[in-house]
């Protein structure tokens, strides 16, 4: 049905608009979105709310990000669906605790998917976008993921990556060996990180990164955030296997 304003969008078509748009971007804010979509800001607000309403969309700290329904109904299973549902609030808690970057990640066939970050900050330029593809070949979250895929998976990215093979299959097995992987401005320049599987009955769901300017993440802040994040790995275990 056409309005009376001729091409102008109806009050659902803005609605969707909106879900489309923070869908695609991963996280966002109002004032960004009314920007994209040309609408006054006290509009955007109102929609938003209506959708937070309806559990379509989240809200943390002024950002919007879609909401662990959304993937519900999207077929994801439900542990991913709970990793949604608790990993802002997870990793809000881990980096207030660090002062670093905090991701978690998930791997998508050949890729990693940035699932939930939370960033100080100081850390806005090297941060991921939420729902961001990233390679599996480059950054510790990642070559976790990539360290505990099929062999089959492994095959494939290693014969793909610029790395030199038998470099890129040695540090797999130290990943596997040592629990742990650490980066330095292998995804983003002047970025280090330091991540570790999480593993559920067996299989390794996400990983769960530190990560931060390399200035400020040097040897001895490796040591020490080390066994925090190995803390932080087991408790979102301990979540994930009693409502999972």
């Amino acid at each position: 049905m056409s309005t009376s304003g001729g091409d102008r969008d109806t009050a659902l078509v803005r609605g969707l608009k909106i879900l489309t748009r923070i869908a695609e971007t991963g996280e966002t804010n109002a004032k960004e979105l009314a920007a994209d979509l040309e609408l006054p800001l006290s509009t955007t607000y109102r929609y938003l709310k209506t959708l937070r309403d309806f559990d379509l969309v989240e809200e943390f700290d002024g950002r919007y990000l879609p909401s662990s329904r959304l993937s519900s109904w999207s077929g994801h299973n439900p542990t991913r669906s709970h990793l949604l549902e608790v990993g802002h609030p997870f990793l809000r808690r881990l980096s207030a605790r660090t002062g670093r970057t905090s991701v978690l990640a998930v791997r998508e066939g050949r890729n990693a998917v940035c699932l939930r970050q939370f960033a100080p900050d100081e850390d806005a330029d090297i941060a991921f976008r939420t729902y961001e593809v990233l390679p599996l070949d480059r950054g510790a979250g990642q070559r976790v993921l990539l360290a505990h895929a099929p062999s089959q998976i492994i095959a494939e990215v290693v014969a793909e990556s610029e790395e030199p093979r038998e470099r890129l299959l040695s540090a797999l097995q130290a990943i596997r060996q040592d629990g742990c992987a650490h980066s330095r401005s292998q995804l983003r320049a002047g970025a280090t990180a330091l991540a570790m599987p999480v593993i559920v009955r067996g299989e390794v769901l996400c990983s769960l990164t530190l990560a931060g300017h390399t200035e400020r993440f040097g040897a001895n802040t490796v040591r020490t955030l080390t066994p925090i994040l190995a803390e932080a790995v087991e408790q979102l275990r301990d979540e994930l296997e009693e409502s999972c």
